[in-house]
């Protein structure tokens, strides 16, 4: 998609040796197109593509913990065709669940979600999370299935350990198969001993990249203290420590004369692994706020991270090899 005259892109990261380059924002599905109306969602669309973001984290919560029978996918997906936006204008991250798994397998989650918004294929997969034991070779192999049928081409794991995710990339290698590319982590100022852990740090190193979610705590880092929809899961059980140390949040970001979310971003931009970051917009006001965290970074760099010390809570609770789920 042409860019408009003056409008400057969004910069573009690989997302890892096996992915393709994205823009480093991208906008997330679960609670965000279904709080909007129908023309809305279209103008917001078009404003992130105006911008360069093309890539759109599209689910269908239909089972586990987002058994919730949202609507949010079939509304991006009438968006995006009354946007009048040409398939191969925009990335399609989609998901695949493995609370179900192997009873409810790849190909047939494939085709439910897909048909929701409206296409034949995504471009990536993000393989969610799981509890207890998963058989790993039996997933990258059912991926690989998915790809060599042309349903998407890359894919990544959705706050996976550490351990699992290097089971996946070994057995992917010793089989010939395309390993994960990304980890969606949970990651913010105040969540970070998982993302900034050595244990992944080995496996960025190894080419790994790191997809930044829930950088905003379901908006209590923006602000919003207490949610009243439902929010993602918490780890650890800090949101009551995240929610006391936001006033720090909120004046650091008066510091350096931002928000607190466009500084929350603007600190998830700033490490080394991260290819992009998911955030979720249902007003085109918190789009054009998040995205102006781009300019903080440019201007400021690695001194924001410094700004923030004092709103790291998970440091002496989290486990940095674990999962982040």
């Amino acid at each position: 998609m042409t860019l408009s005259p003056g409008i400057s892109p969004v910069p573009r990261r690989r997302l890892g040796a096996h992915g393709p380059d994205v823009p480093v924002l991208g906008l997330g599905s679960w609670n965000t197109w279904d709080r909007m109306r129908p023309a809305d969602a279209v103008a917001l669309i078009l404003d992130a593509l105006e911008h360069g973001v093309e890539l759109f984290d599209v689910a269908h919560y239909d089972m586990g913990p987002h058994a919730e029978n949202a609507r949010t996918d079939l509304i991006f997906g009438e968006a995006i065709r009354e946007a009048g936006v040409a398939r191969e204008d925009w990335l399609l991250c989609g998901k695949l669940w493995l609370w179900e798994y192997p009873r409810k397998g790849f190909a047939e989650q494939l085709e439910v979600a897909l048909d929701r918004v409206g296409t034949h294929r995504a471009d990536l997969v993000v393989v969610g999370d799981f509890f207890g034991e998963l058989p790993i070779p039996a997933v990258v192999t059912d991926v690989a299935e998915q790809i060599a049928a042309g349903r998407f081409t890359a894919w990544g794991v959705n706050n996976w350990s550490a351990r699992d995710v290097w089971t996946a990339r070994r057995f992917a290698a010793a089989e010939g198969l395309t390993p994960p590319t990304f980890a969606q982590l949970k990651y913010s100022p105040a969540r970070r001993a998982v993302a900034e852990g050595a244990p992944f740090a080995e496996l960025f190193a190894d080419g790994l990249a790191l997809q930044a979610s829930d950088v905003l705590e379901g908006g209590i880092l923006a602000g919003n203290l207490h949610p009243r929809r439902k929010i993602g899961a918490d780890p650890g059980n800090l949101r009551d420590r995240i929610r006391e140390v936001y006033p720090k949040l909120a004046h650091a970001a008066a510091e350096f004369d931002a928000t607190p979310a466009q500084l929350a971003i603007a600190f998830c931009l700033t490490h080394p692994a991260v290819a992009t970051v998911l955030f979720g917009a249902s007003r085109m006001s918190q789009w054009r706020d998040n995205l102006a965290a781009l300019a903080l970074v440019t201007k400021h760099g690695n001194t924001l991270r410094e700004s923030m010390t004092d709103i790291w809570v998970d440091a002496d609770t989290m486990n940095p090899a674990a999962s982040g789920a």
